[in-house]
């Protein structure tokens, strides 16, 4: 009844995880944010359908269920001591998980709506709203009008070119909706403990990419860099924020790094990144196969109890 093939979802996170860094490196970083994501969610999946056919299994083990499934055969299980165990691991980890998603969703939500609340006070140029704070901050909001939240504190900070990094950076995240991106890791980390380190990485793609959007935007890579760096500093010196965790700002994530990559000329990446990239996906289709396969074997072993399919 149990395949090894139910293994190879649950470990392929780990191996995505290793590799999460190195993709940031071989592609550029708005096609990186969709791989990542993409692979995320994919391998999220394939774990929730493999956690859940261990549950099934196990509880096809017990008389009352097989005799609702009009079980006429019992089920080819190795072990049943080992088969109900890990179904029992298998719910345990649904449940926690379960539980963790809902306080996520709670918490962010209602951080979320309370910032949107906020601007909602204020007045407004354009997209851009002023909050009447010495704290040096900026950040993106999303909502039905995507707005740029900045401090009072954080204007003061930066010199007029370096504002217009700032905002651009900013109408970035809003433009290209890496919200969303940011909603489908967070969902996903629940799902599996691994996928936790890649969605800091699906974070630090989507700070890269507005970087670069800003780079094209003002023309000036390093004008971008020292404003990036000037924003963070002057944030790390006021102490941590409480910003919602969907809001993307010019000067979070790990900052030295994003300041080293705009130093830097942009080039296209090579034939050979590119391929390493794509070893990624092809690694996530197995996955999604094998998930597949061991589905068919799990509903093939069904017919076979229920004597629908010849043994």
């Amino acid at each position: 009844m149990l395949t090894p093939l139910f293994v190879v979802p649950l470990v392929l996170p780990f191996l995505l995880c290793l590799v999460t860094s190195r993709v940031l490196v071989w592609v550029r970083p708005t096609a990186a944010l969709w791989i990542l994501t993409s692979a995320t969610l994919v391998s999220a999946a394939a774990c929730l359908v493999c956690l859940g056919s261990l549950i099934l299994t196990g509880l096809f083990l017990v008389p009352a269920v097989a005799e609702l499934s009009h079980f006429v055969h019992h089920l080819c299980t190795p072990s049943v001591p080992v088969v109900g165990g890990m179904a029992v691991l298998a719910g345990l980890a649904l449940v926690l998980g379960g539980l963790r998603f809902g306080h996520s969703v709670v918490r962010h939500s209602r951080t979320l709506r309370a910032a949107q609340r906020q601007v909602a006070q204020l007045p407004v140029v354009g997209d851009l709203c002023v909050v009447d704070s010495p704290r040096p901050d900026a950040y993106a909001l999303p909502g039905r009008q995507n707005r740029i939240v900045v401090t009072a504190g954080m204007l003061r900070t930066l010199g007029a070119a370096e504002r217009e990094a700032l905002f651009a950076h900013e109408r970035a995240h809003n433009a290209q909706r890496h919200h969303y991106f940011l909603t489908a890791a967070e969902a996903a980390a629940h799902c599996h403990p691994a996928l936790r380190r890649v969605r800091e990485e699906i974070r630090l793609a989507a700070e890269l990419a507005a970087d670069e959007a800003a780079a094209r935007a003002v023309g000036d890579r390093k004008l971008v860099a020292v404003a990036v760096a000037r924003a963070a500093l002057a944030s790390h010196d006021a102490g941590p924020t409480t910003r919602p965790y969907l809001t993307l700002g010019a000067a979070t994530g790990p900052v030295s790094q994003r300041v080293t990559t705009l130093l830097k000329p942009s080039a296209a990446p090579g034939r050979a990144p590119r391929c390493l990239a794509l070893l990624v996906v092809l690694a996530v289709l197995v996955s999604v196969g094998v998930t597949a396969s061991a589905v068919l074997h799990l509903h093939h072993e069904v017919g076979e109890a229920q004597g629908v399919v010849a043994r």
